[in-house]
């Protein structure tokens, strides 16, 4: 009889071990659980402004794009009209150094054209003023309906 109920004792206390157990790995769970979904929570959150900061970044790289690609275009459209003062400017630069010192009336011709090119170059300039600011408005309209 002694037998059957040291049976039955370590039979209740396998019981209550197996129960218990369960209980502390139950609560161990949840522990964990508690724990790592603040943690999680605080990740998503993080990656969540990470993300809007790339978007913006992104956007932010796509307005600049644009920038720079209207100005390399501009560049381009310009770059001929300056050569071709430069080179005018050369010439006018070998007339005068070609003219000898005592011929008045030269000089003064000389001069008549440098004023004549220095009043077409300002006229360019304006022009070449209107026309950047009327594409940049056009260009700040079409980023608007982007």
């Amino acid at each position: 009889m002694r037998d059957t109920v040291r049976d039955n004792v370590n039979a209740a206390v396998a019981g209550l071990r197996g129960k218990l157990s369960d209980r502390v790995a139950r609560l161990i769970d949840f522990r964990i659980g508690l724990a790592t979904e603040h943690r999680l929570a605080d990740h998503d959150r993080r990656l969540g402004d990470i993300g809007g900061r790339v978007d913006e970044h992104g956007h932010r790289l796509e307005h600049t794009q644009r920038l720079q690609e209207w100005s390399a275009n501009e560049l381009e459209r310009v770059i001929p009209q300056v050569a071709s003062f430069e080179t005018r400017l050369a010439a006018i630069e070998d007339l005068l150094a070609a003219v000898p010192a005592g011929d008045a009336e030269q000089v003064a011709q000389a001069r008549s054209l440098i004023e004549e090119i220095r009043r077409e170059h300002a006229q360019i300039r304006v022009r070449l003023t209107g026309v950047a600011q009327y594409e940049e408005r056009l260009g700040r309209l079409e980023e608007r309906q982007a």
